[in-house]
């Protein structure tokens, strides 16, 4: 794992993760910087991670249980000492109609952590400070890791 903290501009780091083990100790990383009411916004392809590093920031939390993407649940929630870890996948939502349609923003504006795969498709529901993830594959186990939202990692 590269952590040079590439900076690409103001609060965006750029991290080379070269395994899904790598992945996963990028989300304990962010999860460090994560408290009630914190939205953490995923995006990337089908097979990029997302899941993965969710697994990771979960594990910082605290959370034991095998974590799934909610794809056809859309929302799974997890127990944390303090409230509770959201795992939002909208994949299969139109967009933020469809979000706002099953409480979505009411969720994700409370006082829980909230982790959403695929938010590309809610760009007016994402709270404005809402840390955005990008993951770009880059070979078979390797990922471009680029994070907004956040001074350091």
């Amino acid at each position: 794992m590269d952590f040079r903290n590439n900076r690409l501009g103001t609060n965006q780091i750029e991290i080379i993760s070269n395994s899904p083990e790598e992945t996963i100790n990028i989300g304990n990383r962010i999860a460090s910087h994560l408290n009630a009411g914190s939205t953490v916004a995923l995006r990337g392809t089908l097979g990029s991670g997302k899941t993965c590093l969710t697994k990771g920031i979960a594990t910082a939390l605290g959370i034991s249980e095998t974590l799934t993407s909610p794809t056809y649940t859309i929302i799974n929630e997890y127990p944390l000492t303090n409230g509770k870890l959201n795992h939002i996948d909208v994949y299969r939502l139109e967009g933020d109609r469809d979000f706002e349609d099953i409480g979505g923003p009411e969720i994700i504006n409370a006082d829980g952590i909230s982790i959403i795969e695929w938010s590309e498709r809610l760009e007016k529901t994402l709270p404005d400070n809402a840390i955005t993830v990008l993951i770009e594959i880059t070979g078979l186990t390797s990922r471009k890791i680029i994070i907004t939202g956040l001074a350091e990692l």
